[in-house]
């Protein structure tokens, strides 16, 4: 059980439902700290294959994962969190579909999310947490006094996360992003270490039709309640 030294915003659910976005809107608008720990994961990821090691390799995804040095820094309104990496500016390698896919056959493996678990609590610090992930309210802060589950249909996520590469410029297809937003669902949902499920205590918020404005008045009505 995690001891809490600073009061925590516990928002989990899976990829594309916003979480990303809420977070920062949550801790900006608090003053609160951010943690974005399924950066965690592909910053693991990322590092060991800078460093040859290979993905089914746990013992080194292990010692990869203890020694990780990395930082997030708030991002501007619009734009994800700054994510560095041994001093290094890392925030779009990391977010690249091969990264999350690699991100997510490394958080299977409990051993890692192990040696994560205390990096991840080491970022409470005065005045508060917004902390984003997939086990925050199950795992990582069990006692955050709010816990979000925000979600959003499979076809919605892979609509917004189309969108958000072909801004980019690249060459995808819907389809494409579907089978693998339902595929990284699946594993995500029923791996023996920390599955994807909302928190008994968690309120879940379904983004699916609703603007970012209003999913982040619902939560912020949430964590007034608290």
């Amino acid at each position: 059980m995690s001891e809490l030294t600073v009061p925590v915003i516990a928002v989990d659910g899976p990829g594309g439902a916003g979480k990303g976005t809420i977070t920062q809107m949550l801790a900006r608008e608090l003053g609160w700290h951010l943690l974005d720990s399924g950066a965690l994961y592909r910053l693991t990821a990322l590092a060991a294959t800078r460093k040859g090691v290979s993905l089914d390799d746990e013992a080194g995804l292990v010692a990869v994962a203890a020694s990780l040095d990395v930082a997030f820094e708030p991002g501007v309104e619009g734009e994800p969190v700054r994510v560095l990496l041994d001093g290094a500016d890392v925030t779009r390698e990391i977010r690249t579909e091969s990264c999350g896919n690699n991100a997510s056959l490394v958080a299977v493996m409990q051993p890692v999310r192990d040696a994560l678990l205390q990096r991840q609590r080491d970022f409470q610090k005065s005045p508060g947490l917004v902390a984003d992930g997939r086990d925050m309210g199950t795992v990582v802060f069990p006692e955050a006094p709010v816990k979000i589950f925000l979600t959003a249909s499979a076809e919605e996520r892979a609509r917004r996360r189309f969108n958000q590469l072909k801004d980019a410029g690249a060459d995808v297809t819907m389809q494409d992003l579907l089978d693998e937003i339902r595929a990284r669902d699946e594993r995500d949902m029923n791996r023996a270490a920390a599955p994807l499920k909302p928190a008994d205590d968690a309120q879940v918020i379904d983004s699916t039709g609703l603007s970012i404005k209003e999913v982040f008045d619902r939560c912020m009505a949430v964590a007034g309640q608290a």
